[in-house]
C-alpha cells in the first residue's frame, strides 16, 4: 500500500470504533476511523472520508467528520442507520493527492473490494457476554477420567474394554470400539485440576448412548448414556461446574444419527411411521448393490443422514422447549449451550439446502428456553457462508488460525504412524488433506490467512469463534511442532481474537499422529513424574491466566503492527489497556515506530511505559522507534496503555 504496516488507517468492530455491537434495526450507530499522522503526511492529508453501506443491496453514503488528533492518530466519525439485519459497510478515503482508497476487513486497497469482506453491524440478539471471555477445554468423556462407580458397570457388547494405561489402538474396528470407561463423575472429580488450569468453559463431546467410544452415532437423545452415569451424573457435573464459575456445553449431531437410533430403527421397520420421513431413503429403502438404501454421512452406513424437510423431526429435535435441544438446556441438566457437529452439512444434500432454516430454529429455541446460552457450529473449512449473524454465535473451524499456524510452526520428522486400515504412513496427517502432508508456510503467510478468512466474518461472530490448536478430530500440534514452537503457538491461541481452546492433555504435552491417536486417556499425575509435562502445565496455567486477567484479549480490537517471514507483531486494543504480542519462529530484531504503540512518548523510555506479561523477548526504546528482539522461537507479551481518544 502507500504506507508501511504500522502507518495504515485502522477500523475494526471493537468498542473503540463502533458505538454498539448489537444495534436494533433503525438505530443510529457511530463508526470511527483512526488514521496515523505519518500516513496523512505520506498522502498529502485527507480531503474527505465517508462510509459506504448497502441497505437493501444498493450503495448509500454517510460523510465522516474529523474528531481531532490523539496519540499520533487522527480520528474520523460517521453515523449510519442500521437498515438490515446484517448491515455491511466500508470506508472510502480521498487523499490530498487525489487518490481514492477503500478500507474493509480485507485491508486497505486502491481497488474496490468485495462486499463479502465488508465490516458488518448485526441487528440480532447479541452473543452471550461470557463467550468471548471464556477459555474452552474440550474433553472426550471416555478418555478423561474414570470414577469408582465405573467399575460396577459392565462394558457393552460392542466394546473392547481397555485398561486406562493401555495404548490407543487406531486400527478399525478397535479404533471405534476400544473402551476405557471414563464417565461424567470422573470429570467432576477432576474439576480441581481444571479450575487450577484456569479454564472456565467445558466442551463435552457427545454423552448420549451410542455404539462407539466417540458417541457420534447416538442411539437416542432421550437420556445420558448410563455408562457415563446417566442423567443424574450430567446434572451433578453442570451443578458442580456452575458452582465454580464454569460453564458446560454439549455436542449434538444434527446431520445424522446412528443406525441404531430408535428413530431409525422405527423408520426401517415401519414405512408408514412418522420417523420414516426423518431420513433420506431411496425409493424402496432396501439395501442393494449400490448401497444401504439411504443417505449417510460421507457414505458411512452407520450414520444415516437426517431429512430436515420433516416438520415432525423439527418438532422433536430442535423446535421448542420440549425438543431435544431445549430439554437439555433446562434444569436439571442446565447445559450452557451446544456445539453442533457437522453443522456445515446439516440440511444440505445436492440441490437441497435447509441449513439456514435449521440453524435459525435452533437459535430461536435456545433464546426462548435458556437465554444467554451459546450456539457454535462445526465447519472444518471456510465458515463465512454460514456466519451471517442469523444463528451461530461462532464456529469451530480450522482455516482461520489452526491450519495456517501449523503450516508456519510445524516441522514434520517423517516418523511413520499406524493408519485405520492397519497400514503405516510416514506422511503427516493434515486435516484430511491428501498428497503432501503439512504444507510449509511463513509468518507472513499465517498473517495473510488470518486476515483472509476473518474478512468475511462479522466482528462479533469472530470473537465467539473457537480457536483450537488441535482437537479430538486432529493430530496433536505437539507431534509435529518445530523445536521450541509450542509456547509460541499457545501464546498466539490465547491472544488472538476468538475463544481459545485446549484439548484435554495439551497441558501435559500429549502427542498423537491423527484424530484417534490423539484421544489418549489422560495421564493423571504425569507432571509429578515428567519435568517436561510439569513445564507444559505451568506454561498453560500462565497463559490461560494471562488471557483471563486482561479483558482486552476477549473484546478488544486487533491491529497488525509488523509482519515478515519469521515474525508477527500485533496489538489488542481498548480505551482501558492494550496488549502487544510478538511471535517469532527464528531469531529476530524488529523496529516499530513509537506512534504505532499506544501510550508511548518518543522522548520517554519505552521500558517505563510497558509491563512485561510473558516471555523473554527484549523491548527497548531507540531513536524514534521501539526495538523488539528475541532468540527465536519466542513469544513476548506486554501490557501498554489504552488507546487515547480525542475528547
Amino acid at each position: 500500500m502507500t504506507a508501511p504496516l504500522p502507518h495504515l488507517p485502522h477500523h475494526d468492530g471493537s468498542p473503540l470504533h463502533v458505538s454498539s455491537s448489537a444495534p436494533s434495526l433503525g438505530e443510529r450507530v457511530a463508526l470511527r476511523l483512526r488514521v496515523p499522522t505519518a500516513f496523512l503526511e505520506s498522502v498529502g492529508g485527507l480531503k474527505a472520508v465517508a462510509v459506504r453501506s448497502t441497505p437493501d443491496g444498493e450503495p448509500a453514503w454517510d460523510a465522516a467528520r474529523p474528531l481531532g488528533t490523539a496519540g499520533g492518530w487522527q480520528w474520523w466519525q460517521a453515523e449510519v442507520t442500521v437498515h438490515n439485519p446484517r448491515h455491511r459497510y466500508r470506508w472510502l478515503l480521498r487523499t490530498g493527492a487525489g487518490e481514492v482508497l477503500w478500507l474493509n476487513q480485507a485491508g486497505l486497497e486502491r481497488l474496490e473490494g468485495r462486499d463479502v469482506d465488508d465490516f458488518a453491524l448485526l441487528a440480532a440478539p447479541t452473543s452471550p457476554d461470557w463467550l468471548a471471555a471464556s477459555v474452552m477445554y474440550q474433553l472426550v468423556p471416555d478418555r478423561f477420567a474414570r470414577s469408582a462407580a465405573a467399575d460396577a458397570r459392565a462394558a457393552p457388547d460392542w466394546a473392547e474394554p481397555a485398561a486406562w494405561h493401555d495404548p490407543v489402538d487406531p486400527v478399525m474396528p478397535s479404533r471405534v470400539q476400544q473402551f476405557y470407561g471414563g464417565d461424567l463423575d470422573g470429570v467432576v472429580e477432576k474439576l480441581d485440576h481444571l479450575e487450577a488450569l484456569g479454564v472456565d468453559l467445558l466442551y463435552l463431546t457427545p454423552f448420549f448412548p451410542a455404539a462407539s467410544n466417540h458417541r457420534y452415532d447416538a442411539t437416542t437423545f432421550e437420556q445420558v448414556d448410563p455408562l457415563l452415569g446417566g442423567d443424574e451424573a450430567l446434572a451433578r457435573l453442570t451443578a458442580a461446574a456452575h458452582a465454580r464459575g464454569m460453564r458446560v456445553i454439549g455436542d449434538l449431531t444434527t446431520n445424522h444419527t446412528g443406525d441404531g437410533h430408535e428413530w431409525f430403527r422405527t423408520a426401517r421397520a415401519d414405512p408408514d411411521s412418522a420417523e420414516r420421513e426423518f431420513y433420506l431413503f431411496d425409493d424402496d429403502g432396501a439395501d442393494g448393490e449400490r448401497g444401504p438404501g439411504y443417505e449417510s454421512w460421507l457414505g458411512t452406513p452407520t450414520l444415516p443422514k437426517l431429512d430436515w424437510s420433516s416438520a415432525e423431526l423439527r418438532r422433536r429435535f430442535i423446535d421448542g422447549p420440549d425438543s431435544v435441544v431445549g430439554r437439555w438446556l433446562r434444569p436439571p441438566a442446565a447445559l450452557d449451550g451446544w456445539r453442533i457437529d457437522v453443522a456445515s452439512m446439516t440440511g444440505r444434500l445436492r440441490e437441497v439446502d435447509l441449513n439456514a432454516e435449521v440453524r435459525q430454529i435452533l437459535r430461536r429455541t435456545m433464546d426462548r428456553v435458556a437465554p444467554g446460552t451459546a450456539l457454535l457450529a462445526e465447519s472444518t473449512n471456510d465458515a463465512t457462508e454460514d456466519l451471517t449473524g442469523d444463528a451461530w454465535h461462532g464456529a469451530m473451524t480450522y482455516v482461520l488460525v489452526t491450519r495456517p499456524l501449523w503450516a508456519w510452526l510445524c516441522a514434520p520428522d517423517g516418523v511413520p504412524h499406524t493408519t485405520a486400515d492397519g497400514g503405516t504412513s510416514s506422511e503427516p496427517w493434515f486435516f484430511g488433506q491428501p498428497l503432501g502432508g503439512i504444507p510449509s508456510g511463513t509468518a507472513a503467510d499465517f498473517a495473510a490467512s488470518v486476515t483472509r478468512f476473518s474478512a468475511g466474518i462479522p466482528w462479533r461472530i469472530r470473537l465467539g469463534t473457537m480457536q483450537p490448536l488441535n482437537t479430538h478430530d486432529t493430530a496433536r500440534f505437539a507431534t509435529h511442532a518445530a523445536e521450541g514452537t509450542v509456547p509460541v503457538a499457545l501464546g498466539l491461541m490465547m491472544t488472538l481474537p476468538g475463544v481459545p481452546m485446549l484439548f484435554a492433555g495439551d497441558e501435559f504435552g500429549l502427542t498423537g499422529a491423527d484424530g484417534e491417536l490423539s484421544r489418549t486417556p489422560m495421564p493423571w499425575g504425569l507432571e509429578h513424574r515428567d519435568p517436561a509435562a510439569a513445564e507444559r502445565l505451568a506454561l498453560c496455567r500462565e497463559l490461560v491466566g494471562l488471557r483471563r486477567r486482561h479483558p482486552v484479549l476477549a473484546a478488544g480490537g486487533m491491529r497488525w503492527v509488523h509482519v515478515d517471514d519469521d515474525a508477527v507483531v500485533f496489538l489488542r486494543e481498548s480505551a482501558e489497556e492494550s496488549v502487544l504480542v510478538l511471535a517469532c519462529s527464528a531469531t529476530t530484531a524488529i523496529e516499530v515506530p513509537w506512534e504505532a504503540l499506544p501510550g508511548l512518548d518518543p522522548a520517554g523510555d519505552a521500558d517505563d511505559a510497558v509491563e512485561r506479561l510473558h516471555g523473554s523477548v527484549r523491548l527497548v526504546s531507540g531513536s524514534g522507534s521501539v526495538h523488539l528482539s528475541a532468540e527465536g522461537p519466542a513469544c513476548g507479551i506486554w501490557r501498554l496503555a489504552g488507546v487515547p481518544v480525542p475528547e
